[in-house]
């Protein structure tokens, strides 16, 4: 998944906001649905507004299940 990285205050973890659209059933519009994951970043090098694609892993705590692939975008 593709998301913006809205934390980093944590050690080796990052908070990762991913935003989709899903068409409602009733009204057949376009919604944008967001939802935020805690990724594990391993060298501590991303910042808040990075772009940055996630994968799903093992459980690495009780909120951490997915890891930070790469840093598609730089914040400026």
């Amino acid at each position: 998944m593709i998301g913006t990285i809205v934390s980093n205050k944590m050690d080796k973890t990052v908070v990762v906001r991913v935003e989709r659209l899903v068409k409602h059933r009733f009204y057949h519009k376009f919604v944008r649905r967001r939802a935020k994951f805690a990724a594990h970043d391993e060298r501590n090098t991303c910042q808040i507004g990075d772009k940055v694609l996630i994968t799903e892993s093992r459980p690495l705590s009780k909120t951490k299940k997915w890891r930070v692939n790469k840093v598609l975008v730089k914040a400026v």
